[in-house]
C-alpha cells in the first residue's frame, strides 16, 4: 500500500476504488448536464473523473444530470477511472442530488463550500442512510470535502478526521480567492498561503490532498502551477479543462532523472550504512536517514503508478 504520508490510506471501508487515494494524480470536473463532454471525459486521461453538479451545472438541468449519472459513471468505471460525483451545499440542492445519484454508486461525493466539520458528519449520515435503505456495501462510498473559504482552510485538519470516509481534501480556487477579497491572478500568490495550509493539515490528518485547479487556459501556466504545487508537497491537482490532466499526471508521476537520483541516494547511503557510517555524499548533498526515506517513498510511488519495476519500499 502507499504510504499514509502520501495520501489516506486511513480506514479502508470495503469496496473502495481499486486505485487508492494516494495514486489518483489528476481529478477533472465535468459539467453534470454535457452527456457528449462527460463520456468524451474518459478519453483524456484523468485518474479521476467529477460529474459536477454544482456551478457547472444550471439548477434547471440538476434534474437532468442526476439522471444520467448511472450511465455515466458507469462508463467511467468501465475505463477505470474513479467515478465520482460533485453534489451541492447540503444547505441548498444537495440532498436532492445524493438521493439523485446514489444508486449510481459514486466512488466518492465531493462535497462544497465546506467550512464546518459538522458538514460532513451530516452528509456521511445522509450516505449511510442510503446505504441501508438501498442495502449497498457500508462505507465504500468516499468524502472529498472542497474546501474555498477562510474558515474552511482554518479548520481542514477538523474537516478532514469528521468521519473516516474522507479520503482526501480538495482546495478550490475563484471561490476561495473572492472570499480573500484578494483579485485572483495566474501566479496564484494570493492563494500562496492556503494552499500550504491545507496541505499541511491534510497531511497531520493522514488524507491526499488535492491541489487547485489552473483556472486560466494555457498549458504552460497549468504546468508552473503544477510544478509549484508539487514543491510544496502535492501529489494531486484537480482541473477543470480537459488539457491540463496529461500535464498534470507527467509533473505527479516521477520523472526519470528523479528516479535515477532517487536509486542514487538510497544505493550511496544503504552502502555507508553497510561501511558502518552514519550518513553518505552524493554530489554536494549529504545522505542522512531523512533524504533516504524520501528516496524510498519517491521510489515506491514510482513503482505503484508503474513507472518502474522492483522499486524499493519503505
Amino acid at each position: 500500500m502507499p504510504q499514509a504520508d502520501e495520501g489516506a490510506t486511513r480506514r479502508a471501508p470495503q469496496m473502495r476504488s481499486s486505485r487508492p487515494p494516494a495514486l489518483r494524480r489528476s481529478w477533472l470536473f465535468v459539467p453534470g448536464a454535457d452527456r457528449p463532454e462527460l463520456l468524451r471525459a474518459t478519453q483524456c486521461g484523468a485518474d479521476a473523473l467529477i460529474q459536477e453538479l454544482e456551478d457547472f451545472t444550471p439548477p434547471a438541468l440538476r434534474p437532468q444530470a442526476r439522471a444520467m449519472a448511472t450511465e455515466i459513471l458507469a462508463a467511467w468505471r468501465a475505463a477505470g477511472i474513479v467515478a465520482c460525483v460533485r453534489i451541492n451545499p447540503l444547505e441548498g440542492e444537495g440532498f436532492a442530488d445524493l438521493a439523485g445519484v446514489i444508486e449510481a454508486r459514486p466512488g466518492a461525493i465531493h462535497l462544497p463550500k465546506v467550512a464546518e466539520p459538522a458538514q460532513i458528519a451530516a452528509l456521511d449520515a445522509e450516505i449511510t442512510r442510503h446505504e441501508v435503505r438501498l442495502g449497498l456495501p457500508p462505507g465504500a462510498i468516499e468524502i472529498v470535502p472542497n474546501i474555498e473559504t477562510a474558515r474552511g482552510i482554518m479548520q481542514t485538519y477538523a474537516i478532514a478526521t469528521a468521519s473516516p470516509r474522507v479520503t482526501a481534501v480538495l482546495c478550490s480556487t475563484e471561490d476561495l480567492a473572492e472570499d480573500l477579497g484578494a483579485p485572483r491572478s495566474k501566479a496564484a500568490t494570493e492563494l500562496a498561503y492556503a494552499r500550504q495550509r491545507l496541505h499541511l493539515e491534510a497531511r497531520a490528518a493522514k488524507v491526499l490532498s488535492i491541489d487547485c485547479p489552473y483556472t486560466f487556459a494555457d498549458v504552460a501556466g497549468c504546468e508552473a502551477d503544477a510544478r509549484y504545487g508539487r514543491q510544496l508537497g502535492y501529489v494531486a491537482k484537480s482541473a477543470v479543462d480537459p488539457a491540463h490532466v496529461a500535464v498534470i499526471n507527467a509533473v505527479m508521476t516521477p520523472s526519470g532523472q528523479e528516479i535515477m537520483e532517487a536509486q542514487e541516494i538510497v544505493q550511496a547511503f544503504e552502502a555507508a550504512r553497510a561501511a558502518g557510517l552514519d550518513r553518505a555524499r552524493h554530489g554536494e548533498l549529504l545522505i542522512e536517514v531523512p533524504f533516504y526515506l524520501a528516496a524510498r517513498r519517491l521510489l515506491s510511488r514510482a513503482a505503484e503508478l508503474g513507472v518502474v519495476e522492483g522499486a524499493a519500499r519503505s
